[in-house]
């Protein structure tokens, strides 16, 4: 064992355990069926993942592999630091080139939301995104998660193409965490541009799932929100 991971379980709570487990959905047939948890706070991983921030790529490949959520974790986190430390495009492709590698070890959605935008979002914002739309037409959820969440950095950048577009293929699916992902992106490109969420409504709100637009619409006027939820007899 790594002393990375003899830190963590320093700090591990095991009343916590039951706790983390029933929130990131570890039961028989959800969508963080099997996973394992020592009790670490996320708060308490972030300082030994910056304590770490130099650790090698090869250790860190076991940490990223570990049946331990908090490892999971602990090892991505490092990797946005390692990204946002690196001084040349050379250490930042790296940083991704290891990402890519191991990323569906980030099984979870706390997982993906801590790295993917972090780190894909910064590499792909002037590059080629077909990545991202191979992982949004996935079977896996969690590449599809990170499809869309990575784009989180364009809407940060005012870039929100790949956002609808990414939003309109995973129109139709049929879990509840691409609906929420979905969902919080087109809100976030509301925040910024009312009129691109607004477009995309208009065209999509019929067949929209529930949730992605209850997500979408929540920072809209109240009076708009009505419309579009009385329009499909959700009010």
């Amino acid at each position: 064992m790594h002393k990375l991971q003899i830190e963590l379980r320093k700090l591990a709570n095991t009343e916590k355990v039951p706790i983390y487990k029933k929130f990131f959905k570890t039961g028989k047939g959800e969508y963080g069926e099997g996973d394992v948890f020592i009790g670490v706070t996320v708060p308490n991983t972030r300082k030994v993942a910056k304590a770490y921030v130099d650790i090698s790529y090869e250790d860190l490949s076991h940490i990223i592999t570990s049946k331990f959520h908090e490892d999971r974790l602990c090892a991505l986190i490092i990797l946005v630091n390692k990204f946002e430390k690196a001084k040349t495009q050379q250490e930042k492709k790296r940083v991704v080139d290891f990402y890519i590698k191991y990323h569906l070890y980030g099984n979870n959605w706390d997982l993906v939301d801590s790295s993917s935008y972090k780190i894909l979002g910064p590499w792909l914002i002037d590059k080629d995104k077909s990545l991202l739309y191979k992982y949004a037409r996935s079977s896996n959820v969690w590449e599809r998660r990170i499809a869309i969440i990575t784009t989180a950095h364009f809407i940060q950048q005012k870039e929100y193409e790949d956002t609808i577009k990414l939003s309109a293929i995973l129109l139709n699916d049929d879990h509840d965490l691409i609906h929420k992902a979905v969902g919080w992106m087109l809100r976030e490109i509301g925040k910024r541009k009312q009129q691109i969420l607004i477009d995309f409504l208009n065209k999509y709100h019929q067949i929209m799932p529930r949730t992605m637009l209850r997500y979408s619409i929540e920072r809209l006027p109240e009076k708009m929100r009505n419309c579009y939820l009385v329009r499909r007899g959700r009010v």
